[in-house]
């Protein structure tokens, strides 16, 4: 009984995690003094996010646990459980538009220019 309390807790920790990870990656506003310095931003945007990432690839391993253990035997394994599956896709799909938002912003979004 306390198993099946525990999966949507889990789930919960697992989701929001991960939309920590999306907020720190791509929502996180600049700081006026590393403006100057666009790499050290870039670079400790990186580096926030890598250890969130950590934190929520432990949360879901956790969530993953829960979910394993409330499956009748025989259990099925940890990649097969849903707080798993949802960190790999989610973390897929971010280390794929990463680069791609990168690239927009740099070259087409901001530009300063204006060409008539």
């Amino acid at each position: 009984m306390l198993l099946e309390l525990a999966k949507p807790v889990a789930l919960l920790l697992c989701l929001l995690s991960l939309f920590a990870v999306f907020h720190t990656i791509f929502f996180t506003l600049e700081d006026p003094q590393l403006l100057l310095q666009p790499h050290q931003a870039i670079r400790d945007r990186i580096i926030d996010s890598a250890l969130l990432l950590a934190l929520s690839a432990g949360i879901s391993l956790i969530g993953a646990f829960i979910f394993r253990e409330a499956e009748p035997y025989p259990h099925p394994s940890l990649s097969a459980t849903l707080p798993l599956q949802l960190f790999y896709w989610a973390t897929a799909i971010m280390l794929l538009l990463f680069p791609l938002a990168s690239f927009l912003e740099t070259h087409y979004i901001f530009t300063p220019t204006i060409h008539w």
